[in-house]
């Protein structure tokens, strides 16, 4: 089959949607730029929230398919994500955009947690539609929708801390090019991809969970006040979890 048949395109297009739609979580952010410093805590409460519902959802989703491959990619998620801190920690000097120091870092961070994301739903895409239109169409209006409080979160880390929204909504749809890159050939070669995603599941829920544990709710709780801290993020838990419901 030829990569510019009719279907490998219709993948390629879907799966561009998908990326599109991360950046739209980051519109809010036109209307509010400035945060007080307490904001700055309830912000990183509400994406540890929108981040662990979703590495929920991933996990879910990957026993489906299989418990010990989820479970292997959950493990190198973490593993991955741990080496990953170790290294930019014993940089000297990290750079993004405007950031600097301890935030550049986190961003770094962020941002490369939501691309590993980003390779295990390029997978689901092309896998779907191996299934046919239908459900392919269906799996990746979903993701699309999944995306935009993804974005949302990428966004409530980078905007408080000085990137500006339109940087930031290209940021987070950086982190999900992944997708169109990954869906053709995995819809081309939807057997031998098949195998993989639940390890690409596991690998990003483990690394979202971690992030969340070590960066997001410890920075939070240095910002506001525990109290709000929890109520924010169990709110966004649910609120994630019922939207996902409603979604499919």
């Amino acid at each position: 089959m030829s990569f510019w048949t009719s279907e490998p395109m219709r993948v390629l297009g879907y799966a561009m949607v998908t990326a599109v739609a991360t950046g739209l979580g980051v519109l809010p952010f036109v209307f509010v730029r400035h945060v007080a410093k307490h904001w700055l805590g309830w912000a990183g409460a509400l994406a540890a929230g929108i981040m662990t519902a979703a590495s929920f959802k991933l996990l879910f989703e990957g026993l489906e398919y299989s418990t010990a491959r989820t479970v292997f990619g959950l493990v190198l998620g973490v593993l991955a994500i741990w080496l990953a801190q170790t290294r930019i920690a014993s940089s000297t000097t990290v750079d993004v955009g405007q950031l600097h120091g301890a935030d550049a870092k986190k961003a770094l961070l962020i941002v490369g947690v939501m691309t590993a994301h980003s390779f295990a739903e390029g997978v689901g895409v092309g896998v779907s539609f191996g299934d046919g239109v239908e459900f392919g169409t269906f799996i990746s209006l979903a993701i699309a929708i999944h995306n935009i409080p993804e974005g949302l979160a990428i966004g409530l880390i980078l905007v408080p801390r000085g990137v500006s929204p339109f940087k930031a909504a290209l940021l987070a749809i950086a982190t999900s090019l992944p997708q169109p890159f990954i869906a053709v050939p995995s819809f081309l070669f939807v057997e031998a991809f098949h195998p993989l995603l639940p390890i690409g599941l596991g690998l990003a829920a483990g690394a979202m969970v971690w992030m969340v544990v070590s960066e997001l709710i410890p920075d939070a709780l240095a910002e506001a006040k525990k109290e709000h801290v929890a109520t924010i993020t169990a709110l966004a838990v649910a609120a994630m979890v019922v939207f996902q419901a409603i979604v499919e």
